[in-house]
């Protein structure tokens, strides 16, 4: 699990480990006798946590876009929800696994992984520095775009200067998207990827999914939602609790994490700002609720993607992806006890919703 977060962490993608780390760890878990349903729960269950994490995913990015929050306050505030479901995790996992006594296991995937790494890739200290680079500015609150471009940029560099690449393949490769031929499967599976064309498909469902969430907001239909929900949603303890279920009902009835972001993040933004809540604890909830729940449902594109590189069904490996079960618990939790729910004022680090700009109101104000 450790490993499959932290390889999401600098990929952005969930998936992406999934169907790399994950494949290969179903494979040492079959040879150690572990069922492949709690593999597939651990992998799962560190993919999400690195994905909610990384600011180049593209389910954080949307999350908190769709919120007006700022990135990194964003991921912040995740870490007072997953953060104590992954150590939760972990001792669950450590626990089970300690019926299993490591003999006779099965490495052979990784080994021919590693030796196909080793063989056709020039792989040293400096192939850390673009991950490493993300990792630092992240953590120093750059702005999210220019460390992606900053990230980008490094990689490409050293992908020109260390693997013999050429400058108009690399850009070739960045659009388009990079194709290993290096026959051997799990090294193709893992370097195989695409580049901004293969986004648009998420962009496009992004375009989509906000321009029915601005209909709805602009013919006042969600206003009217609201109303209707206004004894559900009129205290911190009831809006948050309101928004979780409905994330997690959008996330059943349209088999899209995206849309379950998209649809009730925008339609509580109004309940959050006049709460005086931050955007990033709205933010957060759109994850807790809709992105970390969306392998659990076996017709969504999660559960069918995972289902489809891991070989594992759903209704198996859904008892044992834990972080995907007690996230959304601590969410309600949070909102039960009315810790953890910023206000505005009470947080120096932390961005109000975007509001505009009046020659009447001087700058000082508005950034207070």
């Amino acid at each position: 699990m450790i490993v499959c977060a932290v390889a999401s962490l600098v990929t952005g993608s969930s998936w992406t480990t999934a169907a790399t780390f994950g494949v290969a760890f179903i494979g040492i878990g079959s040879g150690l006798d572990i069922p492949p349903a709690m593999t597939a729960g651990a992998v799962i269950s560190g993919a999400i946590f690195g994905d909610k994490i990384s600011p180049v995913s593209d389910s954080t990015n949307l999350a908190a876009g769709v919120a007006e929050a700022n990135l990194f306050d964003h991921i912040r505030s995740m870490f007072y929800t997953t953060g104590p479901a992954l150590i939760i995790t972990i001792f669950l996992f450590f626990f089970i696994g300690m019926q299993f006594d490591g003999e006779g296991a099965d490495i052979s995937r990784t080994a021919e992984l590693l030796e196909g790494i080793r063989e056709n890739f020039s792989v040293g200290l400096l192939t850390f520095i673009p991950p490493l680079v993300v990792v630092v500015l992240a953590y120093r609150r750059i702005n999210a775009l220019a460390v992606m471009v900053i990230g980008s940029l490094l990689g490409a560099g050293l992908a020109v200067a260390t693997q013999g690449v050429a400058l108009g393949d690399m850009m070739n490769y960045m659009n388009y998207g990079y194709v290993s031929e290096t026959g051997v499967e799990a090294v193709d599976s893992l370097l195989s990827r695409g580049g901004l064309q293969e986004m648009m498909w998420t962009i496009s469902l992004g375009f989509i999914g906000l321009s029915l969430g601005g209909l709805l907001e602009k013919t006042r239909m969600l206003e009217v939602i609201l109303e209707k929900m206004g004894k559900l949603v009129s205290n911190s303890r009831g809006l948050i609790i309101t928004h979780v279920f409905s994330s997690l009902a959008t996330n059943l009835f349209s088999a899209s994490q995206y849309i379950a972001i998209i649809i009730p993040g925008r339609m509580f933004v109004p309940a959050y700002r006049k709460l005086k809540i931050l955007p990033s604890v709205c933010s957060r909830t759109c994850e807790d609720s809709a992105t970390v729940t969306s392998p659990l449902v076996p017709w969504g594109l999660g559960g069918a993607y995972y289902m489809g590189v891991l070989d594992v069904s759903a209704w198996d490996y859904m008892g044992w992806t834990f972080l995907a079960i007690i996230t959304p618990i601590i969410a309600i939790l949070y909102a039960l006890f009315n810790v953890f729910i910023w206000r505005e004022g009470e947080r120096n680090d932390v961005n109000t919703y975007n509001q505009p700009h009046t020659d009447n109101q001087p700058q000082a104000e508005l950034a207070k």
